[in-house]
Order: structure tokens, then sequence, then C-alpha cells
């Protein structure tokens, strides 16, 4: 991960969500704080995530928010020195929800008291029941009794602040989810944003309902909002962006045309390690269909030649990296003039993340293509897309037309196919795998596959195997088809093909692909696999 010290444009509230009420997520380090603001983004709310160390009294009063969540967090309240919001927080007027993590600060703040697990902890999936008066956060729920929810918890409240009521218990949490009616003040043990809590964008919505928000974040109103603050930003200067072909860069590329014109100039570099005419299908998107200026530096030879003899991962990724630093500055320096830097950086790459040790540490990743180049180059950043997560880029993207077989496309690596070829890369092992991989994706599309799953693909082994076809002794590759479900790559489970699926695809792989004669099925979780194979 490259952390970049060019000239970045504002961000944070100052710069973003013009016109829109904000809502203020405050992170106490739980692993699934973004899934919150993924929430409230698909109920149409724009929210941000900052850590708590960051948010001040001065802080809340610039960021002026029309509500608050405190998120949750692996820290104990009853520690010395454990994370807390500022009492401002419950002076602003606002409604104010607690998570988990931060069910119990609010309480413990408020007069209430928290004590440790004993006999109360509760992991996993459990079960929650309403008081006589669950009240207005959790309306909708209970209509067929009990409604499972995903605790997290080793402390618990052991008696809620003044003011607040009971709203619903479970076996392990008496005040499972409270109320303040009156402060509009709302706090669940429970994890309402995950996938294991079925009716938690119920509750989400409930709240910002309670918060008076219009619901007005959507893609349509972004395109215009960012297109006038590209204009502004850079005027009547030029820009360079570098295009991976990716969704990212590419919905980047086309918003930053039409808010200015032919004043963007786009570099492709072409490795050689894309998937099969996918390169011809980029350059023909972007100079036949958008009629974006584009250089296309076909540098494959300059890239396969170095990676000759390289079968160390990293070792992969720093030449490649290095090389794309060199092309992209030569080829450039073709466009001549510019001002500005285009990256495709999305919203999870720059939110701040928490360290319980020393305050927030910033992660901000570059683009993966890009490296260090605003620096090298001497370029001010354009990040049209810096507050939107992946399926609101791809929104983004339908929005402003690109074909939805585009726009729906799995996540592709920087490097491309250098690291689904484990072990020395040859241009014969690429086209064997570049064949292969086509006839998989080919047979997940027929069969209707393609959108249920986050990503797919197939990895070239560097072993040899006997086989049998026909009448003869063969001495091919194998290789592993890898697909798997995930919300945002974090985690990720493989997909469960049928055995008929898969015998089918193994069949057209081996007859069509000559150099392959044999095929498996890698059925490893992320944790603790990766997605990719290097």
């Amino acid at each position: 991960m490259t952390e970049t010290t060019a000239p970045r444009p504002e961000t944070g509230h100052n710069a973003r969500s013009a016109g829109h009420d904000r809502l203020l997520i405050v992170d106490f380090g739980s692993q699934v704080t973004q899934l919150i603001a993924r929430r409230l983004r698909e109920a149409r709310v724009y929210c941000e995530i900052h850590p708590f160390q960051k948010v001040t009294p001065a802080f809340l009063r610039a960021f002026a928010p029309r509500a608050v969540i405190l998120s949750g967090g692996p820290a104990s309240v009853l520690d010395e020195g454990a994370p807390r919001p500022p009492e401002e927080i419950f002076a602003l007027g606002v409604p104010v929800l607690g998570i988990c993590y931060g069910q119990q600060v609010m309480m413990q703040m408020l007069g209430g008291r928290v004590e440790r697990g004993g006999g109360t902890a509760e992991f996993g999936r459990a079960y929650i029941t309403p008081s006589e008066r669950p009240g207005t956060l959790l309306e909708g729920w209970f209509a067929d009794g009990p409604e499972q929810v995903w605790m997290s918890h080793g402390d618990h409240v052991a008696a809620i602040a003044p003011g607040f009521e009971v709203c619903a218990t479970s076996p392990g949490a008496p005040f499972a989810a409270v109320a303040d009616p009156a402060r509009r003040f709302f706090a669940v043990q429970f994890h309402p944003e995950v996938h294991h809590t079925p009716r938690g964008a119920q509750l989400y919505a409930n709240f910002v309902r309670l918060a008076g928000f219009a619901g007005d974040w959507t893609m349509g109103a972004y395109r215009e909002e960012a297109i006038a603050r590209i204009r502004a930003q850079v005027g009547d200067a030029r820009v360079i962006c570098g295009l991976s072909g990716g969704v990212d860069s590419s919905v980047a590329a086309i918003l930053i045309h039409e808010a200015i014109g032919d004043q963007l100039t786009c570099v492709f570099v072409d490795h050689g390690l894309m998937r099969q005419d996918e390169a011809e299908e980029v350059v023909g998107m972007f100079r036949d269909t958008y009629n974006i200026p584009l250089i296309h530096a076909e540098e494959a030879d300059l890239f396969l030649d170095a990676l000759q003899g390289v079968s160390d991962p990293e070792a992969k990724r720093k030449t490649i990296g290095r090389l794309f630093i060199e092309v992209f500055e030569k080829h450039a320096r073709e466009a001549g003039g510019a001002t500005f830097l285009a990256q495709g950086t999305l919203y999870p790459d720059v939110i701040e993340s928490v360290s319980f040790s020393g305050g927030p540490s910033v992660t901000i990743k570059s683009h993966h293509n890009v490296g260090g180049l605003p620096e090298k180059m001497g370029l001010k950043l354009v990040e049209p897309l810096r507050e939107l997560f992946k399926d609101e880029v791809r929104a983004l993207g339908r929005e402003l037309g690109l074909p939805e077989r585009f726009v729906g496309r799995h996540p592709f690596p920087g490097p491309g196919l250098a690291i689904r070829c484990p072990g020395e890369i040859t241009r014969e092992k690429l086209a064997i795998l570049r064949r292969a991989d086509a006839i998989y994706i080919d047979q997940i599309r027929r069969h209707g596959l393609y959108d249920e799953i986050w990503q797919a693909f197939v990895a070239l082994l560097p072993v040899r195997t006997v086989g049998v076809m026909g009448d003869g002794r063969t001495y091919d590759y194998a290789c592993a088809l890898r697909a798997v479900t995930s919300v945002d790559g974090m985690t990720a489970d493989y997909y469960p093909f049928s055995h008929e699926f898969l015998g089918e695809t193994a069949t057209r792989i081996i007859n069509e692909v000559r150099g392959i004669n044999r095929v498996t099925y890698d059925i490893t979780s992320k944790p603790p696999g990766t997605i990719e194979w290097e």
C-alpha cells in the first residue's frame, strides 16, 4: 500500500456533500463500521466515518451533523483510557444511535452502568423479543415473533441511563435495545449493519426517518455536483488520467470528460497482462463510443521481458509498478502540459483507521497503477470518486450510460494475470490462462450466475500433471477455478457451484484449451486464504 504526499483536493465535510444533510459515524474500531455507512448510503443518506480521536467539539461544530451514530469497537468502556466521544455530542440536539460498544459508552456517559461479561456475553446469532413499548426505532420488527440479530459483546449494560426505556431484550442482554424518545437517543447491543441481522436495514431506515433526512443522496444528484466541483477545481487546465480498464478508473475518466471535455487525456498502459480481448474493448469504448482522447501505450514486450524468470509475487508487483510509472510518465509527456492527475480513488481507500495507541492512523491507498506518480510528476490530484463505495461507483457508471456488461464487471487486480499465474510468467502460459479464463467466465454467464458472484477467475498452477487424452499420454498444466461471494472483498466465501456446472466447465476447458489437462475448484474462504492466489 502506497501513501502519496502530493497535494490533494480538499476533503471531508468542507468539500463534500454540498447541499446534503450529513450523518456522522464515530468509529471506535469495529471491523464492520463501513457496513454502517453502506446501509445508510442505501437509504440515500450521505454519511462520513471519522475516528473518535478526530471528533472534537470544534469538529462537531464544523461538521454540523443532522444525526450521529456511535459504532462498535473492540475496547471495554471499563478499561482505563477507553475511547469516548466528546460529551458535546449529546448536547447537539440531534438524534444519536449507539451500537454495541456505542451503546455501552452512551449508557456510561449518560448515567447508566456497564459491567464485565460474566454469563451475559453473546457472540453470534441471538434472538430479541420486544418490550411492551418497542418504540419507533424497531417499527416493522417482531411481526412474526422474536427477531434474529447478530451479537458480539463481552461487557453488558447493567443499568440504563435516566430517561431511557427498554425496547427489546435477549437472553444475554436485558437492554438489547433502549430509547430515550424525548431526546431522540437510541442504543442497541447488537449489530444491525451485518447480514445476520435480517431487519437491520429497516432499523437504519427508521432512524434516518426520525432524524428527518430527505433521502436525497442519489447518483443523479452526485453526478451534477461532481461535474461542478471538477470544473471549479480544474478550470482551464489539462488533466491526465491513468486508465487501467477497470470500473473505477473508467467511471472517473468518463465523469471528468463530461465535465471538461478534451482537457482530459487518458493513458492506457497495456502491459500484456490483461484478459482475453480486454485491451481492445477498453480502447474501443473510450475512443469510439466516448470519443475521449486516449494514448494506447502498447508495452507488453517491455513488461513481459522484465518479468522473465521472476516468480516471487512481491517482485512481480514491484516490477510491474516500477515499469508502469516509467511508461505512464513517458506517454503522459506526449499529452503535454497536464496540471492534474486523475485517479479512481474510492471512499474505503481514504477512511482513517482507528488506532488505540498513538491516535488515528491515516490509510490512504493510491490507485493501484499510479503509485508515486503524483509526487514524482508534481501533479495535483483529481479524485471525483473518493466519497463513493464500490457499489455507488457502479450506480454512477449506469447514470453515465456505461454498458451494464462493463459496469458490473468483477474486480480485476492491477498486476493483472501476473498474480493469477503463480511462478514464472511466460507468453505461452499467459495465452493458456487467457483462454481458460474466457471459457470459465463464459460458462458463468451462460448459467446466469455472473451477478451472484463477487469475483471469478482461473489461476494457472505452476505444476504439470499426467493425463490421458484419446490414446495418448499428456503432461500439461493444472488450473484452479476460483469464485467467491463477498460484500466488499474484506471477507469472502467460495461460491457453491453445482457438481454439474463444475464438470461441464472442466470438460470445456480441457477440450478447448491446449496445455491444460486437469481442473480443480478452490473452496478456500477469506480468511484464512485471500481471494487472489498471489
